[in-house]
């Protein structure tokens, strides 16, 4: 159940610009993974806030746009799959969130530096910046959930541009993820340049496999 109990212990002990941080996108074979930032008012509860995962697009849609209202600051940090195949993906989500908070600015667009960071996972983030994971931090804290409806919002907005740019492959609707419709786009038309080959290597040697054991049966009737 999603409340501000972590934030509220950092707020007793003075520590009010605190940034929430939350990622999207490291299981899909393509795109980038992005993640979100965002410092909220001290003890500001933004009704609906949740998991992403666990709202509707519509619902995610409206909070993003009543986040982007009350936040003191956001900011938004991608890696493109080209680096996920050189880093790992692992890797590459903390690079994202390093990226999320340099990149946080005030709406006058001036940068903004937090005095904590909590990251939804165990994860740290290379920045000299006190910090802490919370497991399951977006199920959990008010403020790392409204992290994941900035990231799933910005990611799933570019999965759109994505798809307009290879319609073929239908990412607009399972955005990116291993769907038996992503999988037989693969299987009929190859990469694109936006997929993560690291991701691909096994899929794409059963399809090959798939392909000549095709080929073979041909061949013998």
């Amino acid at each position: 159940m999603v409340s501000m109990d972590i934030e509220q212990k950092l707020w007793a002990e003075g520590i009010e610009l605190v940034a929430f941080c939350d990622e999207a996108g490291r299981g899909p074979l393509l795109g980038s993974v992005v993640a979100a930032a965002v410092i909220l008012p001290v003890r500001l509860w933004i009704e609906g806030v949740n998991d992403s995962k666990k709202l509707t697009v519509k619902k995610r849609e409206a909070l993003y746009d009543i986040i982007q209202q009350h936040a003191l600051a956001v900011g938004i940090g991608e890696v493109d799959n080209r680096q996920i195949d050189q880093i790992n993906i692992r890797q590459a989500s903390r690079l994202a969130m390093k990226k999320a908070v340099m990149n946080l600015q005030n709406k006058q667009g001036m940068p903004v530096r937090p005095d904590y960071l909590l990251i939804d996972g165990i994860e740290s983030i290379d920045l000299d910046i006190p910090q802490q994971g919370v497991v399951h931090g977006d199920a959990i804290s008010h403020g790392i959930a409204a992290a994941s409806i900035l990231a799933k919002v910005f990611r799933d907005r570019k999965c759109l541009e994505w798809h307009n740019r290879f319609p073929a492959y239908g990412i607009a609707s399972h955005k990116g993820y291993c769907t038996k419709a992503h999988v037989a786009a693969l299987a009929q038309h190859g990469p694109t340049p936006l997929h993560r080959l690291t991701f691909l290597k096994k899929l794409m040697a059963r399809l090959a496999a798939e392909q000549q054991v095709l080929f073979q049966n041909q061949d013998t009737e």
